[in-house]
């Protein structure tokens, strides 16, 4: 008969070896498994490998965020500002205010600005306008325009385009309290409102 299979800590007649424990080696026997073996190691190994691929991970989100941060900061201003005041914009020449349909009706209640109208062609205008200067004329019909450079002027045109062209020139021009319609008399019809038909030149 084939011979038993070698109980560890015991001789081979059976007889237990004196201070002898489980995986202890005794003659013709074998040793137990270390803990911290080639197992241990390998799941060990494969621990620190997640832990560095979510460090990877996060580390590329926040690059990411990073990017996208310098981004709007070099296209063209940076934006602040809240629902009720409108939208602060930092340019080239100095801040003004984007504001949008409805925080223009309501300022229209109690009206103490100059409401300029820059759209060329004329097309039409927000009831209430004070003034109708083509966004190009600006500067050699200034006359027109409030002497005091702190004076209110919220500014619009037909969507926006040549409205901000005109805040870059009369911020130029020492204007320091400029509204800008955010996007215009598009946006002006699109929240329910009109426009209304005058002669102008």
């Amino acid at each position: 008969m084939a011979s038993q299979k070698q109980r560890k800590g015991f001789d081979r007649a059976g007889a237990p070896v004196p201070g002898g424990k489980a995986g202890t080696p005794v003659p013709g026997g074998k040793a137990a498994p270390r803990a911290g073996g080639p197992k241990g190691r390998v799941s060990a190994q494969r621990g620190l490998g997640r832990t560095r691929t979510i460090a990877a991970v996060v580390g590329v989100l926040v690059l990411a965020v990073v990017a996208i941060g310098g981004f709007a900061l070099l296209s063209g201003g940076s934006k602040a500002g809240s629902p009720g005041t409108g939208t602060v914009v930092q340019s080239s020449y100095g801040t003004y205010t984007d504001i949008t349909p409805d925080q223009l009706a309501s300022e229209l209640k109690t009206h103490d600005f100059t409401l300029l109208n820059v759209k060329t062609p004329y097309i039409g205008e927000i009831a209430g306008t004070d003034l109708y200067i083509p966004y190009t004329q600006l500067q050699a019909r200034a006359s027109e325009l409030p002497t005091d450079k702190s004076a209110k002027l919220v500014v619009y045109c037909r969507s926006g385009n040549e409205s901000g062209i005109a805040v870059q020139t009369l911020l130029q021009m020492g204007y320091t309290n400029i509204q800008n319609l955010d996007g215009g008399m598009n946006a002006w019809t699109a929240s329910g409102r009109s426009i209304v038909q005058k002669n102008r030149t």
